[in-house]
């Protein structure tokens, strides 16, 4: 299924371009002109937004909602390379390289997004440094968590990569380390090469021993 509805013709503001850390720096000018460009869409929850494969046409901005990026095999296994949230941003890498779409990229709830095609992004890259550069972050930041990853699924236990993912996707508030991205079980599993069956009873076994507790949807990491 790949369905998108264009919230009509009207582009972003520059508000909400300000609010997105990959215009960080970008003067309103340039700004101006990817409001041009930019169409402004929605996708319902479980919609594929990009299939692994396809001709990557066009950078994607998710303004609000979340998304997964996984790829899946002949048999129909998942492996959830990452989740994005809002003001994350995906299909860079091919507009760059010219190479398909190397991930699925599913909508886990009903999401805002910008898209700019692949022209109108090429320009934006040559008039704007900052523009780059926050691209090269991002790019690096990437590859930096795949190698951790790497590095924990060769290491650690499931005990230790579930603890590791938590502390990862937790933010600081009010002074607690909390995960308020939404993650199911069956996520976490097919994001750290466990089973579910594993992931809930070492979810359990931490919220038993008070390393975390849920608190109306979230989870709440206990520092010593």
């Amino acid at each position: 299924m790949h369905t998108e509805k264009e919230l009509g013709k009207k582009g972003p503001s520059l508000v909400m371009l300000h609010s997105i850390p990959m215009f960080a720096g970008v003067p309103d000018t340039q700004l101006e002109q990817i409001a041009k460009v930019a169409l402004h869409r929605k996708v319902a929850r479980h919609t594929t937004i990009v299939h692994s494969g396809d001709s990557t046409d066009s950078l994607y901005v998710i303004v609000s909602g979340s998304a997964k990026v996984l790829n899946s095999d002949e048999e129909g296994r998942e492996v959830i390379i990452t989740l994005l949230g809002p003001g994350e941003f995906f299909g860079e890498m091919g507009l760059i390289d010219g190479s398909p779409r190397s991930a699925d990229v599913v909508a886990n709830e009903a999401c805002e997004l910008l898209v700019i095609g692949k022209n109108d992004f090429t320009r934006c890259l040559a008039d704007n440094f900052d523009l780059c550069l926050n691209i090269m972050k991002s790019l690096v930041h990437r590859l930096r968590d795949a190698d951790r990853k790497i590095e924990s699924l060769a290491l650690m236990d499931v005990y230790g990569r579930v603890a590791k993912l938590l502390l990862e996707f937790s933010e600081v508030e009010g002074g607690r380390r909390v995960v308020r991205r939404k993650l199911t079980k069956q996520d976490m599993a097919k994001m750290i090469g466990a089973s579910r069956e594993m992931v809930s009873r070492v979810m359990k076994d931490l919220e038993t021993s008070g390393y975390i507790r849920v608190e109306e949807g979230r989870i709440v990491l206990k520092q010593d």
